[in-house]
C-alpha cells in the first residue's frame, strides 16, 4: 500500500482544480465537485529538511530526526518559511565561518521546496482526483498585436474562447481591450487558462502592455498582479527565464505539450499553432491563414479577414490543448506539484526526483545528499546499423521500455535508494504506459482518444525512460548511480544481441537495432502472419518483463544512418526520423525536395526523384521559390555585446542578418530566419511558426538569394543523404554537376537503389 502512495499520494481529497501556498503557512485549495468551485483556506507548517540539527534551534522551530543513514535526517517545520531559511543559513555560516546569501548555496546541505510543492508533500494531495480532463473549465485567448516589441507596439484584438466554446473577439482602445479580457475571464472564471506559446509572448507582451498603460492585470484568483517564476522556456528577465503565475488559474501553453509530444515522436513538421493543428487533423479546411507580419496590416483593410483568423487561433488552441493535454493532466493527478509545472517540466529532475522526496518523508526515512560522481563513465547504449540503403517489407518490434524493463526484471536500482522506491515507482508507470498504449491502439485511428492515450502513453515512456537517465546523472540527480546505469546497459546489449541473433536465425534481413526495437527485411513470401510469428518466437527468448512487441509493418524503408531513416507504408505514408531528415535548422526547399525525392525513391521512381532534383535547381535558378524557403532557423547564442567585439576576426551570418536588418538588439535564446544572400545575409518572416523572436516589418519578398549557394547546398547536403540508396557511379549519375545531367538518358531508366550489408567496423 506504501508503495501505491509513493505514486499517487495518500490523501483522496476529489476535485482539486489548483492550489496556491505561501510562505507564511497560508494554502487555498480550488476544488471543483459536480461542476460547482469550492474554494478552502488552510493552514499548513512549512518545512525544510537539513543535514544538520544545530542549525534548527531557534524559536519556534520544531524538529524530528528521520530514520536511516542518509545525510539529510532533520526535518524541521516552523509557522512560516522564512524562520526556516534563516535559521539554516545561520547555523551553515556559523559552521563555515562566513555568511551566506541564499539556501541555494546550500544545495547539497538543505531541501527546500516550493510553498504549494511543500503542501502537496506534506497532505499526500494530488490534483485531478475523480475528475477527467473535460471536467475542467478551460478558457483560451490569443492577442493580435502591431509587432512584437510590447514596448513599441500595441494590441489591437484579442480572441477569447470561453469554457463552454463561445468565441468572443474584443476590440478596441487597447487599455479597455486589455480591460475587458480581464473582466471576460474573471466572469468566465476558468480553472485553466490555454494558449500556443503563451508564456513565451502573449502573457509576458500583455503583462508589459498592461504595467506601460496602468491596467491592473488580475487574472487570478486571489486579488494582485501576476507572479513569476523561474523556467525553462518563457519571457527572457536579465539571465534567466521567467514565467508568469496567477494564483488559483494553471496557464498552460499547449507549445509545451507540443514539445513534449515530438521529442518522442518526431513526426511534426514544425512546432508553431497552424503546423501542428494541420498535423493532427484540427484544423477546418477554410482555415484563414495570414503571415505573423502582415496580421496588422490586413486588419486595417479587411478586418473580418482577421477576425476570422483569431476565432481559429483559440479554436485550434482548444483542440489541440484537449488532444495533447493528457500526458501533464495524468501526471498531476501523482505528481506534487502544480498541474501548469508538470506541463513544462523535465522528466528526472521535474518529475521523478519530488515523488522520490515525498516516498521518503511518508516513510519517515532519511535522504542522501545528491549524488558525486567517483569518475566513472557512462558507457552508452547499444546501437546497431546492418545495412544502409533501400529494404522493401519491413518490420518494426517494439521492445517496449527496455531500459526500465531491464531495472524491474533484474532489480538494479541506484544504491543510495534503500526504500527501493525509484523500481516501485518504475514498476507502476510502467504498468499505466502499457495500458494508455493498448487503449490508443484501440481507439479510432486519428481520433481524439487515440491522440489523448498516445500523449499519455508517450509521457510515461519519458518518465519511465528517464528512470534510466536519472541514474547516469550524477550532479543534477539526488539518487544517481553511474555503476546502476553501466550494469543496465551491460544487459541491455545482452538482449539486443539475443534478440538480433534470434531474428537473423529465423531468415530476416536485419537493418537496423537499438534500445526501442529493431527494423528488419521478410522475404517476399511472407505473410503478416509470418511476421508476428517470427517476433512472438524470438520475444519467447528475452528476460521475464522484456516485452518485444509487434509494432508495425511498410512496404520499404531508406536506411541512411543510426536513427536516421525514412519508412513508406503499405498506405503511401511516408515517415522520416532523424535529424538528417528532420531538422529545426533545415532550409524548407531541401526539407520539401527530401521528401518528395525518398517518397519517389521508395516507390520505385527513381527517374521522378531525379527530375524532382532537376525542378528544385531550375526553381533555384528562377527564383520561384520564396524566400522563407531557402531560409534556415537558428538560435541567436551570443548578446550582441559580445558578437560585436569579435566581430572583426569572424562574422557569423546569423548576426550579420540581423545588423543587415537594422536590428542591434536582441536576446540570448532569441530564434531567427536567416538566408543568404549575394552580398550578405539577411533575415526572413516565419509565416507559421509562434516561437519565432524576430520578424520584418516588409511584406514584400525580395528573393535576393544567393541561388548558386543554395544549389551546391541542394548537392552537397540534401541530394547527399540519398547517397547510400544507389551505387557511387550510379549516384554521381543522378546528382553530379547539375549542368550537365541528363533528364532523359539511358543509364538513369536503367537505375535502381540497392541495400548494402554493413562490416563490424561500420556499426553504429
Amino acid at each position: 500500500m506504501i508503495e501505491d502512495e509513493w505514486l499517487t499520494g495518500w490523501d483522496p481529497t476529489p476535485g482539486i482544480v489548483s492550489v496556491w501556498a505561501e510562505p507564511d503557512g497560508t494554502a487555498t485549495l480550488w476544488r471543483r465537485l459536480d461542476r460547482a468551485l469550492i474554494r478552502e483556506e488552510l493552514r499548513f507548517r512549512p518545512w525544510i529538511v537539513t543535514s544538520y540539527a544545530d542549525e534548527l534551534a531557534a524559536p519556534g522551530i520544531t524538529y524530528r530526526e528521520l530514520e536511516g543513514e542518509g545525510s539529510l535526517r532533520f526535518l524541521a517545520r516552523a509557522d512560516d518559511l522564512a524562520t526556516l531559511t534563516r535559521a539554516a543559513l545561520a547555523g551553515a555560516g556559523r559552521r563555515r565561518g562566513h555568511e551566506l546569501g541564499h539556501v541555494r548555496e546550500l544545495a547539497d546541505e538543505v531541501i527546500v521546496l516550493a510553498p504549494e510543492e511543500q503542501y502537496l508533500c506534506a497532505s499526500g494531495q494530488t490534483y485531478f482526483g475523480g475528475l477527467a480532463f473535460d471536467d475542467l473549465r478551460r478558457l483560451q485567448f490569443d492577442l493580435e498585436t502591431t509587432g512584437l516589441d510590447p514596448d513599441r507596439d500595441r494590441i489591437f484584438l484579442i480572441g477569447v474562447r470561453d469554457p463552454e466554446g463561445h468565441v468572443e473577439l474584443l476590440e478596441g482602445d487597447e487599455p479597455a481591450l486589455i480591460a475587458r479580457l480581464v473582466a471576460t475571464i474573471r466572469a468566465a472564471d476558468p480553472d485553466v487558462i490555454e494558449n500556443h506559446n503563451l508564456h513565451g509572448f502573449d502573457l509576458p507582451f500583455l503583462q508589459r502592455r498592461a504595467e506601460l498603460l496602468r491596467v491592473p492585470l488580475e487574472l487570478g484568483r486571489l486579488p494582485g498582479p501576476l507572479r513569476q517564476r523561474g523556467a525553462r522556456r518563457g519571457a527572457a528577465a536579465g539571465d534567466r527565464k521567467i514565467r508568469f503565475v496567477a494564483p488559483g488559474r494553471e496557464l498552460i501553453d499547449t507549445l509545451d505539450a507540443v514539445l513534449r509530444h515530438d521529442f518522442s515522436t518526431r513526426e511534426l513538421p514544425s512546432h508553431g499553432l497552424k503546423a501542428v493543428a494541420k498535423a493532427f487533423g484540427l484544423a477546418a479546411d477554410d482555415r484563414e491563414l495570414i503571415r505573423g507580419d502582415q496580421i496588422h496590416a490586413v486588419y486595417q483593410r479587411d478586418p473580418e479577414r482577421v477576425r476570422r483568423y483569431a476565432r481559429s487561433d483559440v479554436e485550434e488552441v482548444a483542440l489541440l490543448a484537449r488532444t495533447l493535454g493528457g500526458a501533464a493532466f495524468a501526471l498531476a493527478t501523482m505528481v506534487p506539484r502544480r498541474y501548469e509545472r508538470l506541463a513544462d517540466a523535465g522528466a528526472a529532475t521535474g518529475v521523478i526526483d519530488p515523488l522520490l522526496v515525498r516516498a521518503y518523508l511518508r516513510s519517515g526515512a532519511a535522504l542522501p545528499r545528491p549524488a558525486i560522481s567517483d569518475g566513472t563513465e557512462h558507457s552508452g547504449a547499444a546501437l546497431h546499423l546492418f545495412a544502409a540503403g533501400v529494404a522493401h517489407r519491413v518490420v518494426k518490434a517494439d521492445v517496449a521500455s527496455l531500459y526500465p524493463s531491464l531495472m524491474r526484471s533484474f532489480q538494479i536500482g541506484p544504491a543510495l535508494d534503500r526504500l527501493h522506491a525509484l523500481l516501485a515507482i518504475v514498476d507502476r508507470l510502467v504498468e499505466k504506459r502499457l495500458a494508455a498504449k493498448a487503449a490508443a491502439k484501440r481507439a479510432p485511428a486519428g481520433s481524439t482518444e487515440r491522440h489523448t492515450f498516445e500523449a499519455l502513453s508517450a509521457a510515461m515512456k519519458l518518465v519511465v525512460n528517464s528512470a534510466y537517465g536519472y541514474l547516469a546523472a550524477p550532479g543534477l540527480t539526488r539518487f544517481a548511480d553511474v555503476h546502476a546505469a553501466n550494469e543496465v546497459t551491460r544487459r541491455g546489449r545482452d538482449v539486443l544481441d539475443v534478440m538480433c541473433r534470434g531474428l537473423a536465425e529465423r531468415g530476416v534481413t536485419l537493418l537496423e537495432a537499438d534500445t526501442d526495437g529493431v527494423y528488419f527485411a521478410v522475404p517476399e513470401t511472407w505473410s503478416e502472419l509470418d511476421e508476428r510469428r517470427v517476433v512472438t518466437e524470438v520475444g519467447a527468448l528475452l528476460p521475464p518483463l522484456v516485452s518485444l512487441e509487434y509494432e508495425g509493418r511498410y512496404a520499404a524503408m531508406l536506411s541512411h544512418e543510426p536513427k536516421n531513416y525514412a519508412l513508406l507504408g503499405y498506405d503511401g505514408k511516408l515517415v522520416l526520423r532523424g535529424v538528417a531528415f528532420r531538422s529545426s535548422r533545415a532550409e524548407p526547399f531541401g526539407e520539401a525536395f527530401l521528401r518528395d525525392a525518398i517518397a519517389k525513391l521508395l516507390a520505385g521512381d527513381v527517374v521522378g526523384m531525379h527530375r524532382a532534383y532537376l525542378a528544385t535547381i531550375t526553381a533555384l535558378r528562377g527564383h520561384a521559390l520564396p524566400t522563407y524557403d531557402v531560409s534556415s532557423r537558428v538560435r541567436l547564442t551570443k548578446p550582441p555585446a559580445e558578437y560585436l567585439a569579435s566581430r572583426d576576426v569572424r562574422r557569423e551570418l546569423s548576426y550579420e542578418a540581423m545588423l543587415g536588418a537594422g536590428r542591434t538588439t536582441w536576446s540570448v535564446g532569441d530564434r531567427v530566419r536567416v538566408y543568404r544572400t549575394l552580398t550578405g545575409a539577411n533575415i526572413v518572416a516565419d509565416p507559421d511558426d509562434e516561437t519565432i523572436g524576430v520578424a520584418v516589418t516588409d511584406a514584400r519578398d525580395p528573393r535576393d538569394y544567393d541561388t548558386e549557394h543554395y544549389v551546391r547546398l541542394l548537392r552537397d547536403t540534401y541530394a547527399s543523404r540519398l547517397a547510400r540508396a544507389f551505387t557511387p557511379d550510379d549516384f554521381a549519375t543522378l546528382f553530379g554537376a547539375p549542368d550537365q545531367l541528363s533528364l532523359f538518358g539511358a543509364p538513369i531508366a536503367e537505375i535502381g537503389p540497392v541495400l548494402t550489408a554493413l562490416g563490424p567496423a561500420e556499426l553504429g
